[in-house]
């Protein structure tokens, strides 16, 4: 089945998945996480009820209870799961996608993510294999709960004074819509401020250039500090500076430390970062005592990590944002409140955001370059032995593709783990350098397409 991915069950709803295997992984869900009620969120995506209803039957068909709490971005249903103690949740969600998308993330106990080779797999076989449903003798009972008066009173600790500066939201007609203005007031602007499972402005992705130019002209015209944009679920958020450019998301880790270490007074934290990171971040960190520890891409991987080394925060390029204070789960909102209080602790002492983000700025960047090929594995390799040759690496990393660090440059190649692609991405510390291993890499790699 095409929906079952690394991190969860995604797809184009009708073609890749549909509800009866939403059904099948209800029932056989609280089997394999030993859950006897399942807690159960939905975004506002058109097809998400439909979703929903399959899902929940198959839970109560196989005897055990449902929580259903209703129109949730997803960090509100990680916090739900942590918070009370459930053994297993699903937010039903396509995240970033295009609307035609949808998909189901699982976690388990302690709101530990439960990808493929954590469960996913293992239901993925069940339902190939076609396994029997058998309603249990007993079925289960569907109770609702709301839980947005205890999620926002933990969210409120970490609201600061924003009096001081302007502020643009877009809200992507998401799911951020549930909070924003019960967090942030009437006082910013808001775009997209509306819940609308079509995503009728754009598609709910700011890691996508096209995604931001709304809310880029509303800074502008606004005057605003900052701008604030997340994605579909919310899990996800994204910043663009008071010229209305685009803030490395990876950069915002180091941004990050002036609450943590400036404001807090952390000592000696430790922070993750994935492999794609810049050096700039660990460059910028090491000085004031973090210690910077390198992790595969994606939720699966990253917020079982966090807890394994006790990481205070963590983050990645594709603006996912983990915190200890969060049950080491990634949070949208957390951490926009936790930015926007250091941009108007900056303000306060005569800096913008862009200008903070501008010191940060060490390398030349590519972006993530993408190639669609079949052999990733052979392309991989070649990039690895070409560039070896050239010169000898004073870092490696082989747990998530291959990063090889040298004296000025550094590359990340890796397959992707929910696309067919194949993911290149490089720093240098020149535009020249960078253009050179550019074109080195897309001349090799095009001998595998």
């Amino acid at each position: 089945m095409g929906a079952f991915h690394a991190y969860d069950i995604r797809g184009v709803y009708g073609k890749d998945f549909d509800a009866s295997v939403a059904y099948k992984v209800g029932y056989f869900l609280p089997s394999l996480l030993n859950a006897s009620e399942v807690l159960v969120g939905r975004d506002c995506r058109v097809s998400s009820p439909e979703i929903h209803d399959a899902l929940v039957k198959g839970i109560v068909d196989s005897g055990a209870d449902v929580c259903d709490i209703g129109l949730s971005s997803t960090p509100m249903v990680y916090f739900a799961t942590a918070n009370y103690g459930f053994k297993a949740s699903v937010q039903i969600t396509a995240s970033h996608n295009a609307p035609e998308y949808n998909g189901l993330k699982v976690s388990r106990e302690n709101a530990l993510p439960v990808g493929y080779d954590a469960g996913l797999g293992e239901i993925e076989r069940r339902i190939e294999a076609g396994d029997p449903t058998p309603v249990a003798q007993s079925r289960g009972k569907v109770r609702t709960m709301d839980i947005r008066s205890d999620y926002f009173a933990f969210m409120r600790r970490y609201k600061g004074d924003y009096s001081n500066i302007k502020i643009a939201f877009d809200l992507s007609n998401g799911m951020a819509n549930l909070f924003a203005k019960e967090i942030f007031g009437e006082g910013p602007a808001y775009i997209f401020d509306t819940i609308d499972g079509r995503f009728p402005n754009h598609e709910p992705n700011p890691l996508v250039a096209s995604n931001r130019e709304a809310l880029s002209r509303l800074v502008l015209e606004t005057g605003a500090d900052v701008g604030v944009i997340y994605d579909g679920d919310a899990d996800r958020v994204m910043f663009l500076d008071e010229r209305g450019r685009f803030v490395a998301p990876d950069l915002v880790i180091a941004l990050m430390s002036e609450y943590f270490i400036g404001e807090r007074g952390e000592q000696n934290p430790v922070v993750l970062q994935e492999i794609r990171s810049s050096k700039a971040v660990a460059e910028y960190l090491a000085p004031l005592g973090a210690k910077v520890c390198t992790w595969k891409v994606g939720r699966a991987f990253a917020a079982p990590r966090l807890r394994e080394i006790d990481g205070l925060w963590g983050g990645e390029l594709a603006g996912h944002y983990y915190f200890k204070d969060f049950f080491y789960s990634d949070s949208g909102l957390l951490a926009s409140e936790i930015v926007l209080r250091i941009v108007s602790s900056l303000k306060s002492r005569g800096e913008t955001l862009g200008e903070y983000m501008d010191r940060l700025v060490r390398y030349r960047n590519s972006g993530e370059i993408n190639f669609k090929l079949e052999h990733k594995k052979e392309a991989m390799d070649a990039l690895k032995d070409f560039f070896s040759s050239l010169d000898t690496a004073i870092a490696g990393m082989d747990f998530d593709g291959y990063r090889l660090e040298f004296a000025d440059w550094w590359f990340n190649v890796r397959p992707s783990n929910t696309e067919p692609y194949l993911r290149f991405i490089c720093e240098a510390k020149d535009d020249e350098l960078l253009a050179l291993r550019i074109a080195q890499a897309k001349e090799i790699i095009a001998k595998f397409d």
